[in-house]
């Protein structure tokens, strides 16, 4: 028995080697990492926590190459057009892949087809935030007061069609209560506005309203990820208490349709370990990120199943893209 045993063995090994040195050796040279957004904000630090450590594990240079414009658009499209050899990937965002496509803008590309999925990397929380002078302290007491004042509510947003509008129009879809959109041209006007008491509510990242948190010139009410923060455990989820609310936008690596599978395979891999590590968890954490770690198919079906509920909930509401 044994010498058979250690002839399956053999045989075993003599059958993987050829497929364990047929995965090409990558990276070899510079990766380009598209960040569809300004330096600043949360997108960059993000996509330079997990370049650091992709640069420090593979042995190469990974760039990072800030493309802002038309909402986040103009960098995913530039991606997709990108040859498909692994060496230009994109920190793609809910935003840019689901949100913009369900809202109804004309796109370059589509999220579905023009991309391989690698992994989503982080969860960006929001926050329902009123004004102190706002005389509730929980999501059913904000959903109660707007249905007693029906319209009364102003709910600001940096621009209409933003994740942040329309977690306020799924959070109507589910409760009936109605509230009135306040659109501004982006988040520090609409913030300007909140703090000054003009609107009475916003949905809003958590990192940048803890400072207006601590100073109590603005209070957090609710949390519209799926779940409570660790960082912030006396805030409780929407969702618990009306089910199935998940208001939480996300970050993760894609590459052009077509990129190769070992490609994907490393850098996932790579993602994994990174947000196992608690330095990168502290500084992610630390910039209001909640790190995860997704399959590539888990990534494709998260972007497939969003695009289906923000379609759904866009018609509801009967928003139409800006002119």
């Amino acid at each position: 028995m044994l010498p058979m045993l250690i002839g399956v063995v053999a045989l075993t090994a003599v059958t993987v080697a050829p497929v364990l040195a047929a995965e090409p050796k990558y990276p070899t040279k510079p990766v380009r990492i598209i960040v569809p957004y300004p330096p600043g904000g949360t997108t960059d630090p993000t996509a330079r926590a997990f370049s650091n450590w992709f640069a420090e594990k593979m042995g190469t240079t990974f760039v990072i190459d800030n493309r802002p414009g038309a909402g986040s658009t103009l960098g995913h499209g530039l991606a997709a057009k990108a040859t498909p050899d692994g060496y230009t990937l994109v920190l793609g965002t809910s935003g840019g892949l689901v949100v913009s496509a369900a809202f109804g803008s004309k796109l370059a590309y589509d999220p579905v087809k023009d991309f391989t999925p690698i992994g989503v990397g982080v969860y960006v929380p929001f926050l329902i935030v009123v004004h102190p002078s706002v005389p509730v302290k929980s999501v059913r007491e904000l959903v109660e007061l707007a249905r007693a004042q029906p319209g009364k509510i102003n709910f600001a947003s940096p621009g209409t069609g933003t994740p942040n509008h329309l977690g306020m129009e799924l959070l109507t879809s589910l409760t009936g209560a109605k509230f009135t959109h306040v659109p501004y041209k982006g988040g520090g006007a609409a913030t300007a506005d909140l703090l000054a008491g003009r609107v009475q509510a916003i949905f809003g990242g958590a990192a940048p309203w803890q400072p207006h948190m601590a100073s109590g010139k603005a209070r957090a009410i609710a949390i519209g990820h799926p779940v409570r923060l660790k960082a912030l455990p006396d805030i409780p989820a929407i969702a618990e208490t009306y089910p199935g609310f998940n208001n939480t936008t996300w970050y993760g690596f894609l590459g052009p349709a077509g990129t190769p599978a070992h490609v994907v395979r490393r850098i996932n891999a790579e993602m994994k370990r990174a947000v196992e590590d608690p330095g990168v968890v502290r500084h992610l954490e630390g910039i209001g990120m909640v790190p995860t770690s997704t399959t590539p198919q888990e990534m494709a079906e998260m972007i497939r199943s969003e695009l289906a509920r923000w379609k759904k909930v866009v018609a509801e509401a009967g928003i139409k893209p800006e002119s």
